[in-house]
């Protein structure tokens, strides 16, 4: 079985209100990039993976005109791909939803959130509560409760093979970014980049305390998607300690696994994998980042195959295959993470 995790940059920029993919000469919201050249670098990209299932990072919006599912389902339709339906989770406001693409024959999946559910007024329970609450948690040790929500609640599945019959967790996560938007001096974006640091570790640690409910029932269980973070990214993380992937992943017995995110850990400098490129036009140079996971619990660990970045240069088969290589390039600034289970 292979899943994949993938964040298409502005994949709803691509469908009109009826969910019709939007094929034309038009500027696509890619630097230089038309709508058709980044469907028809998509469809490639898609069919290349063949995977049973995909977790669509910045999936197509939903709201009073627009449904994820209905796009999404209409791109798989337009490309004959195997994962052909699709579900999502609790639809957010910045027009970047998270869903997943299957394929029905080989297995079935619906949103089971976990957790409590919002009330308002009402105090929090032991554990996570549900994604689409609010976490509380002091996050700099003032005595002061901070209540934490997600911009981008992640998507929590029950997939179930077909086959066999097992049941695995899926939880499909895009974090929030660290970017200072707005800041016009070095102290606000100081000042930003902390507090919006700050932000995302609380959100990791709401979802490390979902992971380990499921480890602690013993549940098959994969983390997938865009953390926007990693070991070393940024100039603040020494003030917190760890990243947030590291706290996503955990330690000790409950640890999940990803083995670009262990290289990456092991190692402050030398060659490190990649998942994303994006252009620095003031700098007139690309900034390579790992920013991609597929992360799985210790029982899947055992039957995983093989982790592949489907990175146009790293990667020696979409490097050799000039279609997919130019493809990949075109279609996102995140290339794929892909999984092979044996199950």
């Amino acid at each position: 079985m292979r899943l994949a995790t993938y964040n298409v940059e502005w994949f709803d920029a691509l469908f009109d209100d009826s969910g019709q993919l939007l094929v034309d000469d038009a500027w696509s919201a890619r630097h230089n990039v038309t709508r058709a050249m980044q469907i028809e670098a998509l469809g490639i990209v898609f069919t290349a993976m063949d995977a049973d299932a995909v977790m669509v990072v910045e999936a197509p919006d939903t709201n009073r005109q627009r449904d994820t599912v209905r796009a999404l389902e209409g791109f798989a339709e337009a490309f004959s791909l195997r994962a052909r339906r699709a579900v999502m989770g609790f639809s957010n406001d910045t027009q970047q939803e998270i869903a997943l693409l299957y394929d029905p024959d080989i297995v079935s999946a619906r949103h089971d959130p976990r957790g409590q559910a919002p009330v308002p007024g009402a105090p929090q329970v032991d554990g996570a509560p549900r994604f689409d609450g609010t976490f509380r948690i002091d996050l700099d040790i003032d005595a002061t409760e901070d209540r934490v929500v997600f911009s981008k609640p992640p998507l929590e599945v029950a997939m179930t093979v077909r086959a066999t019959g097992e049941t695995i967790r899926l939880i499909g996560a895009h974090l929030k970014s660290k970017a200072p938007h707005g800041a016009t001096n070095r102290d606000e974006v100081m000042r930003l980049s902390i507090a919006n640091r700050r932000k995302q570790l609380a959100q990791a640690i709401w979802l490390r305390t979902r992971v380990a409910e499921h480890l602690d029932a013993a549940e098959p269980l994969i983390v997938m998607g865009d953390l926007n973070d990693g070991p070393g990214l940024d100039e603040y993380e020494h003030l917190f300690g760890r990243s947030s992937v590291e706290i996503v992943m955990g330690h000790g017995d409950h640890v999940l696994f990803d083995p670009n995110a262990a290289q990456a850990l092991s190692r402050k400098f030398g060659p490190q994998p990649t998942t994303a490129r994006f252009y620095l036009s003031q700098e007139e140079r690309y900034l390579q980042a790992l920013l991609d996971y597929v992360m799985v619990s210790p029982d899947l660990r055992e039957k995983a195959v093989r982790w592949r970045i489907w990175h146009p240069f790293d990667d020696p088969a979409c490097w050799k295959t000039v279609e997919l290589r130019e493809a990949l390039l075109t279609a996102s600034d995140h290339f794929p993470v892909t999984l092979d289970l044996d199950l």
